[in-house]
This record gives structure tokens, sequence and C-alpha cells, in this order.
């Protein structure tokens, strides 16, 4: 019997929708109904989704489904008192990310309310979702500060409440991610890495350009690169923005002609195409979740060199990780030393990038068709 399914996500970024479709795609017995909202005014998406939803698109709410899906935006408690008739579907709450875990100096005006939003969203729901084991860890720690900062009346267990009901269900990798590219692409020609002799190291960085994806450590990288004697290229892939950090703008005239793509890649193929003909993908996030962009490129043959922080430590061995600092220098240092062991061992042919089968649709399908195989509602 086919199950009908209401998805909501109320900001529906790159990663969000990459969520959306690959759950469509795994479980091809739901049928799903989406709502989406565009991923800009972040504060007003946090605080005004329910009511748009109530009054706008009422009658897709109420046309009857077997459960909910909602992502972690979704103001869920006020909807759910605006639209009664979904306060009787089983709902899962999946969080790509949470309101606690940001780096210092991120902007945190609006952030209490986003905290206190996401944890009411929390109670009303039945089962909770997180991408990472970093994800939900960080989440429960944070409302748990949260709470204990508060005057009076706070009730006795909440956050033991919101561990019972919390599982972690990463993103599935896009089914495309292992299918070797297809005719001719920008990046396709330069084959691996062949060590002084062949051609020169290709990282690939992967992430919007902005300051939670660590652009003052990935600036500092760059020069200590361009000053070692090893050839290195480096391909710039994300969106990029009006307003973005200066290190971003710096990066062009260090490295000339090595910096080989800088924007974003509007086509899938290209941008596979460029993971498939990069050695390492590397990361210098201050704010990682999962990291999905990171794992595509690892499912393409990539060696990660990633934070020793986040949600790294849980998906890549020791090996592939280095030593992250609060000061950009030490970080950089540290993630410089770790390219460098990385491609002594691509020359001698020692290197092979870690299996990502854990994160694939095979692995992932049968957690995400239980995660949705509700019984009885549970006590509130």
């Amino acid at each position: 019997m086919t199950r009908r399914v209401l998805l909501l996500s109320a900001y529906a970024a790159d990663s969000h929708e990459y969520w959306r479709r690959g759950l469509a795609a795994l479980l091809p017995a739901y049928r799903f109904t989406a709502l989406t909202l565009p991923p800009r005014h972040f504060s007003w998406r946090l605080r005004g989704n329910a009511l748009y939803w109530a009054r706008a698109e009422r009658a897709t709410l109420e046309a009857g489904y077997d459960a909910l899906v909602a992502t972690s935006v979704v103001d869920l408690a006020t909807l759910r008192g605006l639209v009664p008739a979904i306060t009787s579907l089983p709902t899962l709450l999946y969080f790509h990310e949470n309101q606690f875990a940001y780096p210092p100096g991120a902007r945190q005006q609006g952030r209490l309310e986003a905290q206190v939003t996401s944890l009411y969203s929390a109670l009303a729901a039945d089962r909770l979702a997180f991408n990472s084991a970093w994800n939900r860890d960080s989440f429960l720690a944070g409302a748990a500060a949260l709470l204990g900062r508060l005057p009076d009346r706070v009730p006795p267990g909440v956050v033991d409440t919101l561990a019972a009901r919390s599982e972690v269900l990463p993103v599935p990798l896009a089914a495309d991610v292992d299918a070797p590219g297809e005719g001719t692409h920008p990046f396709s020609g330069a084959g691996p890495y062949r060590g002084a002799r062949g051609r020169p190291l290709r990282l690939a960085w992967l992430g919007r350009f902005e300051y939670d994806k660590g652009p003052d450590r990935l600036a500092r990288l760059v020069e200590y690169l361009a000053a070692g004697t090893r050839p290195v290229e480096l391909a710039l892939v994300g969106r990029r923005f009006r307003r973005e950090p200066g290190a971003f703008t710096a990066l062009p005239a260090i490295l000339g002609e090595r910096l080989v793509h800088c924007g974003y890649l509007p086509q899938r193929s290209d941008y596979l195409a460029l993971l498939s003909a990069a050695d390492i993908v590397l990361s210098t996030a201050l704010h990682e979740f999962q990291g999905v962009a990171v794992l595509e490129a690892v499912a393409r043959g990539c060696l990660p060199c990633v934070p020793d922080a986040l949600a790294y430590p849980e998906l890549y061995p020791a090996r592939f990780r280095y030593a992250a600092d609060e000061a950009a220098d030490a970080s950089a240092r540290a993630a410089a030393a770790r390219i460098e062991t990385l491609a002594g061992d691509l020359a001698r042919g020692a290197a092979a990038a870690p299996s990502v089968a854990p994160w694939q649709g095979a692995a992932l399908a049968p957690r995400y068709a239980q995660a949705l195989a509700f019984g009885p509602l549970r006590g509130r």
C-alpha cells in the first residue's frame, strides 16, 4: 500500500533540496506531497512559515496523509495549533543543522528566537532525526544549556524526552555520485596525480563563500601551499554572494593560473567531472553537520583533508583529519602538513579514498523506511 507523506521544507536551500529529492528517490513506495519556501530572509522564514502555510496552503495541509516530515526550520508547534488537522499525523522532524552550534563570531542576531522555536518544534514532533551524531549531540547540549539559563518554571526532563526521540539518519548520497562521467567536461582530462613529474596536485574546496566555511583558514593555507615547493592547483566551488568575506577575494591574486575554478557550477555533470579530476577534497569549515559535498568528492575518489572536529571524526579515519584550532594560522599549518602527507601517499600509490558505503542509498533506504513506519502516537 502506498503511504502518503506530507513533506514541509521551510528554507529550501540546496542541501535541503538535495535531501528532499533523494528521499523521494529512495522510497518509491511513498507518495510525497511537498511544500517548500525559498531560502532567503531566514528570520522571517523561521517565524512566518506556519502563518503562510496555514492561510495559503490549508487545502494541501488538510488533504489527508499517513505521516508528516518537516525540516527543523518549520515552526511545527505553531503550525499544528493553526491547522488542527495535522495534529493527528505522526511526525518526523529532520535536522540538517541546529540553531545552537554556530561558530564564535558568526552573526548571533535572532539566534535565541531561532533556538526556542526549534526547541518547541522538537517537542511537537514524535521523532527527531539528525544527519550526524555531532548535530544531535550539539542540539541536545545546546537545549540543556538554554533551559539551564532560564530564570524559573522550567519543567524537568525536557532534554531527556528529546534524546529518547532522537536518532541519527544521514542525508543519502545521490545515485549519480558513483557513476563515471560521460562526454567531455572541462575538468575531465587531468587524470590522477603522478608525483613531481606529473601534473600538479589538485585540491577541491567545496562550500558556500561564507564565514562559517573558514575563509581565513583557507587563505592562510593557500599562502603556505603557494610558498611551498610542491606544485598545487585549487578549485573553489560554491555559491557566491554580494557580501562575502574578504579572504575569498584575495585568493585569485595569490594563486593566479593555479586557481582552476572559482564559483558555482550549475551543471551537475560539470561538478561531478571536477570532483573526478581532483586528488584531495579540502574542508576548512568552522560549521559542518554532515558535509555532503565532501562525501560526494570522496565517492568520486578524492582523499579527504578535513578538520578533526564537528561531524568529521565520525565520517573519516584519523589519517585524513588535521588538528583544528581557533587560530586560523595554526589550523592552516596543520592542514598544509596533512596535505603534504596525503600527496606523498598519492605519489607512492599508497593512498585510497575511504569507503562512503554507509551514506549511500542502499544502506540508508531501510533506515528511512523504518523511520517513517510510525506506530501509535506517543504521549506528549
